[in-house]
């Protein structure tokens, strides 16, 4: 009897972790899963030498209002920017590209227009198209702002600064 409360408490557990936390796809995944369901695409663009992306995964992509939230309206994606993968994507192959000391993912480069700022946060809407890239550390706060934001229709009419004026907060 012992032995089954310790394996359900470890079950629930396991659970209740796993629900607070962000469902990560890949590139492929999260633009294969809109075309049956059409949800908004968030791009987390990092590298594993990135300070403020960590604390970003430590902090932001931990907070329960922002997992809730991602998870219910958006397919998101972690893409290392420089990962040595190979991503296709609309029609094209984007690879890992060494170049003497410098390094990167093409797709990152792409969506980044170049500018390599860690963590940047793109948005795609269900188009798949790309609508922009925001560069550096997001606190839950701002976060959550820029979240509502590319979630519905609120980009294609309303400036930043009215929506951002009128915005109500879960926090």
């Amino acid at each position: 009897m012992k032995k089954i409360i310790i394996a359900a408490f470890f079950v629930l557990t396991s659970i209740v972790t796993s629900a607070q936390e962000i469902k990560w796809l890949s590139f492929e995944e999260a633009f294969e899963l809109n075309k049956a369901n059409p949800k908004p695409i968030l791009v987390d663009l990092y590298t594993d030498w990135c300070g403020w992306c960590k604390k970003m995964d430590a902090t932001t992509y931990k907070n329960e209002v922002i997992v809730k939230y991602i998870n219910d309206n958006y397919y998101a994606v972690k893409l290392d920017g420089e990962g040595k993968d190979n991503i296709n994507f609309k029609g094209k192959t984007f690879k890992f590209v060494q170049n003497g000391r410098s390094k990167y993912h093409e797709l990152a480069a792409a969506i980044l227009k170049g500018k390599m700022s860690y963590p940047s946060t793109a948005f795609f809407n269900t188009e798949e198209q790309f609508l922009q890239a925001v560069p550096g550390y997001l606190s839950k706060e701002r976060f959550e702002k820029i979240l509502a934001y590319f979630r519905g229709d609120a980009y294609k009419n309303t400036p930043w600064r009215d929506f951002e004026k009128n915005f109500k907060s879960s926090f």
